[in-house]
């Protein structure tokens, strides 16, 4: 078999409920998809969900990557030597980081269809189904709480909340929600790198009662001594998201203990492959995973889905990143139910129809 054709264009996915972090507030996304075509029966699918202030990443940097660099190098390729294959695109992971996770993702689904096998199975199959939290931006107490309502309504238990922007509202949300909801939820807090380590401290000692159970980047990335310092201060599990850019990231944090556990997106290490190998190093040095994402369409979520059913290390998992993307031309590739994503029987990614410009 060979690959015979590549194709990706942009799709711009509009959010019905924009959000905001501590550093954005976001409305619209642009996803790049990838078509691979072969000269048998199978055609095989990746997405890209760039991000400027992540990945370093635009939606057309990503599909000219795409076109004039990664075409060449898998036309006429096997694209079942997956490993020989992303090995000729790792040198342009540190620029290009979500457009060769989509050409990863697009080879491992031809992999599963091939084989006749979900993705999930093929790596390992530990499980068949993972809870899922779900996010909720940075909003009015009033607002959170509201939101919150919808969500536990709709079967979730595991609410993460967006916060880093003021403290002392960060704590007044979470004492609130836990008020509200008792011990009904779990509640994981993201601060995006909006503390200082002083109000990292004041946010664990102002929310002591309220059982968090993780507390995610709680300082800037490029100041690794700080996360160290909350890391090594609090009896909170801290989690590494936007310190974890890749494998030698998570060589350093587990050499130097910077955190207790460390949140993989795809997007960001480059794609499934390397999201293994990622897993691999964190699990020799007893760091719990999270699979996390982006906003991404059902097609990229549904990657880190198999991801995360294949590894018994990964024993969390934050994708919601495609619930609120109106337009998303791969929904139904997920199975979704009261927060929990299971796995299906479709082979490779699940698409359950073709994707065109």
């Amino acid at each position: 078999m060979q690959i015979t054709g590549l194709e990706a264009w942009p799709v711009t996915l509009v959010l019905t409920e924009p959000y905001t972090i501590a550093y954005e507030t976001v409305t619209k996304v642009t996803n790049v998809f990838l078509r691979l075509e072969t000269n048998g029966v199978h055609v095989g699918y990746g997405c890209a969900a760039p991000d400027l202030e992540i990945t370093g990443e635009t939606a057309d940097g990503v599909a000219a990557f795409l076109d004039d660099v990664v075409r060449p190098i898998l036309l006429g390729q096997d694209p079942l030597r997956t490993a020989a294959l992303l090995e000729l695109l790792r040198p342009h992971l540190r620029t290009h980081r979500s457009g060769v996770a989509a050409a990863d993702m697009a080879l491992h689904d031809l992999l599963g269809q091939v084989a006749g096998l979900p993705l999930w199975r093929l790596l390992g199959g530990f499980r068949d189904r993972i809870a899922t939290s779900v996010t909720i931006g940075i909003l009015p107490e009033a607002e959170t709480l509201e939101r919150a309502e919808d969500w536990v309504h709709q079967g979730f238990h595991c609410l993460k909340i967006k916060g880093g922007l003021e403290v002392e509202s960060d704590i007044a949300r979470l004492t609130s929600l836990r008020s509200r909801f008792g011990s009904r939820i779990e509640l994981r807090f993201d601060a995006n790198q909006g503390y200082t380590l002083e109000q990292a401290l004041r946010f664990v000692e102002g929310t002591r009662g309220v059982g968090v159970t993780i507390l995610e980047q709680p300082t800037p990335r490029d100041q690794p001594e700080l996360l160290a310092k909350v890391t090594r201060a609090i009896p909170l599990p801290v989690m590494a998201d936007e310190s974890i850019m890749g494998l030698l990231d998570a060589f350093a944090l587990a050499r130097d203990g910077l955190a207790d556990m460390v949140n993989v997106k795809l997007m960001k290490v480059g794609g499934i492959a390397e999201a293994i190998q990622v897993n691999a190093v964190a699990r020799s040095a007893g760091l719990e995973v999270m699979v996390g994402c982006m906003d991404e369409s059902e097609l990229a979520i549904s990657a880190g889905l198999q991801f995360a059913l294949a590894r018994p290390n990964v024993h969390y998992a934050d994708l919601d990143g495609h619930l609120s993307l109106s337009n998303d031309p791969a929904r139904g590739t997920l199975t979704l139910d009261h927060g929990t994503l299971f796995a299906t029987d479709m082979p490779g990614l699940g698409l359950r129809h073709g994707l065109e410009r």
